[in-house]
């Protein structure tokens, strides 16, 4: 899907994020001037082709979840995805101040088009759909889909394939949770759809829907930290496991050493030590079937 979460500092990350101060509905993926030092060779700010000269643009929606961020404040540098934000423009010679972070709603962030920002990164699942209209770097975290509940709810005790087609599910416009519940578990009632992953939790927390699908950490930390009233998390399920990468605009010719400083930061061990800090404590949830 994409999804999003809160917890600490990671004292690893070079860049504090600054708000961005650019004009939208450009698309200039103007050359930088600015010469830094990288760790890749070619892949020096003054050698990329960043949407705003001198600066790194990274977007993400609004509220963002903890644990891939902190407090709804991508720039403190907490949670999974801000330290990896962080570490990649480490790794391609940004200084702190060259780094800015943007709002893009999840469900415009991979609609064709100019994009306003260098990269968007929001738990958006690659998806062989979305990357006709955007181009995708390549992965820095696999997660599951897992359904949540409220405590007294059926599905609890109740939740084979055969019965779970018959409860009344909701979830966000646009995600492949959604998708999963269309596709896999096939209810009778037809999903309801919400705007935002906040509404989708209010409707469960209202009773209005029975339960809904959002990735494995998401809906652990939603069930622990009462972002769901009474939450309970059924499992997780077995489906292949969901990549999420950074969306680019379509060809934008920056992904190639984004992609190099993923590589870097796996063989160096950084993305594991990120994912443990942020996100070990979340992932242990049994497999049901769908």
């Amino acid at each position: 899907m994409k999804k999003q979460i809160f917890a600490s500092s990671v004292a690893s990350v070079l860049v504090v994020l600054t708000s961005l101060a650019g004009s939208p509905g450009g698309n200039a993926l103007a050359k930088s001037s600015y010469t830094a030092a990288s760790t890749i060779a070619g892949c020096a700010p003054s050698q990329l082709h960043l949407y705003l000269a001198n600066q790194l643009t990274v977007a993400t929606d609004s509220p963002a979840y903890s644990p891939w961020f902190e407090s709804n404040h991508p720039k403190n540098g907490n949670g999974y995805e801000s330290s990896v934000a962080y570490a990649i423009a480490a790794e391609l010679g940004f200084k702190k101040s060259q780094v800015h972070w943007m709002i893009e709603p999840f469900d415009s962030s991979y609609a064709p088009g100019p994009k306003t920002f260098d990269f968007d990164i929001n738990e958006i699942t690659v998806t062989a759909a979305r990357a006709t209209a955007v181009t995708f770097s390549d992965g820095y975290y696999n997660d599951h889909e897992a359904l949540i509940t409220v405590k007294g709810s059926k599905v609890i005790k109740s939740h084979s394939p055969s019965q779970l087609k018959k409860y009344r599910y909701g979830d966000q416009v646009g995600t492949t949770s959604l998708a999963y519940i269309e596709q896999k578990i096939r209810p009778t009632q037809t999903p309801a759809v919400y705007n935002t992953l906040n509404d989708v939790a209010s409707a469960l927390s209202n009773h209005t829907i029975t339960g809904f699908v959002t990735d494995a950490i998401t809906a652990q930390y939603m069930a622990s930290s009462g972002e769901v009233k009474h939450g309970v998390v059924i499992g997780q399920f077995p489906s292949q496991d969901e990549v999420y990468g950074l969306l680019f605009q379509k060809g934008n010719p920056l992904v190639s050493c984004v992609d190099e400083a993923i590589t870097a930061l796996k063989t160096k061990g950084t993305l594991s030590k990120l994912q443990n800090k942020w996100l070990g404590i979340y992932n242990k949830i049994p497999t049901i079937q769908p």
